[in-house]
């Protein structure tokens, strides 16, 4: 996918916090690379070890990579839609949204596959969730697939988040975490949806709050209409032969009515 900043380049320029996730992933696989420290045995996602106390598994799985080529892939991805999204919301919301999708895709691979005592490492649910969030946010932005074929983001998106899910479906011994890649995804989308679907929410609401006080005041006027149709009545009979035509039971009908009538009204 190519870009145009504002120096005239066709590539975006790295932004502080993408910068800084970049170099300390770096880091951290040149250093255990280099010491051999098996840092994924315990620091790594293992489900089964994280539902016995070691809870910060969720966080630290995010800066470990299993090869060069998945740090390349993962960090070059970072920098092509991690840029973008950090100069749209700046840092602090961009590294809260990071982090989010990460250790939300590290906590539903746990509650899936709570059994497991294989780690997962890898940002790449952050980096699913990153590319979520440009989908929503740039859905008509042409992303070139090897530099050639030209998608819409939008397309983009719902293709990488379906073959995940097609993929997850089906495979049993696969050493990829897709669970964790739909869960980056899944938390980006609620992330970037919640204030749409809260108001949607609030909106039914108070849809259905219009729609139970329309049907009380509707059922209050049929109520009136029945009541005051049978006072008039009675008091017609009185208009045309007079007031001592009523009987006890008339008389003590019509103030009956007369109460609830008032009552009513009041109730308006």
């Amino acid at each position: 996918m190519r870009y145009y900043d504002r120096v005239g380049g066709f590539l975006p320029r790295i932004t502080p916090v993408v910068k800084y996730l970049v170099i300390v992933n770096s880091v951290i696989f040149l250093f255990d690379l280099l010491l051999r420290l098996r840092l994924p045995v315990l620091f790594g996602l293992a489900p089964a070890y994280f539902w016995r106390g070691f809870i910060w598994q969720p966080f630290t799985y995010m800066f470990l990579h299993g090869g060069i080529f998945h740090l390349l892939l993962n960090m070059f991805v970072l920098w092509m839609f991690g840029t973008t999204l950090e100069s749209t919301w700046g840092s602090r919301r961009f590294l809260k949204f990071y982090f989010i999708c990460g250790i939300g895709a590290g906590l539903l691979n746990a509650v899936l596959t709570p059994g497991s005592p294989v780690p997962i490492i890898g940002s790449s649910g952050a980096i699913y969730g990153l590319l979520m969030a440009f989908g929503i946010l740039f859905p008509e932005q042409l992303i070139y697939i090897w530099g050639i074929f030209p998608v819409k983001a939008k397309y983009f998106v719902i293709g990488i988040g379906f073959i995940e899910f097609m993929t997850a479906m089906s495979a049993t011994q696969s050493r990829v975490a897709h669970f964790a890649h739909l869960g980056g995804m899944l938390f980006g989308l609620v992330y970037m949806k919640w204030d749409d679907w809260r108001r949607l929410f609030s909106g039914w609401q108070n849809a259905k709050k219009r729609e139970r006080h329309l049907r009380v005041v509707w059922d209050r006027d049929r109520e009136k209409e029945k009541l005051q149709k049978e006072i008039d009545g009675l008091l017609d009979k009185a208009g045309v032969s007079g007031i001592d035509s009523l009987t006890a039971e008339e008389h003590e009908r019509f103030r009956e009515l007369s109460g609830r009538l008032k009552d009513l009204e009041n109730r308006e």
